[in-house]
């Protein structure tokens, strides 16, 4: 993942009875994982696949948006 620090949002699915990570910053990037853990682990995992298709593929991969304080 090299040194990217993309934002994770973590949700809890009843269906699935998992913790679920969306990556807003990269389309369609999601991990599940029994606990919050294994969730972050998963989608650093994830995350790594999606930046490592996108190079091989050509296409551009977006910049993590930052949090700015006031």
């Amino acid at each position: 993942m090299a040194d990217y620090k993309y934002q994770m949002i973590i949700t809890w699915s009843e269906d699935d009875q998992a913790f679920v990570v969306s990556v807003p910053d990269l389309p369609g990037c999601m991990a599940d994982g029994r606990t919050v853990s294994e969730a972050i682990d998963n989608a650093r995992t994830i995350i790594s696949e999606w930046i490592e298709y996108a190079r091989e593929d050509g296409i551009p991969i977006p910049q993590p948006h930052t949090i700015r304080s006031a």
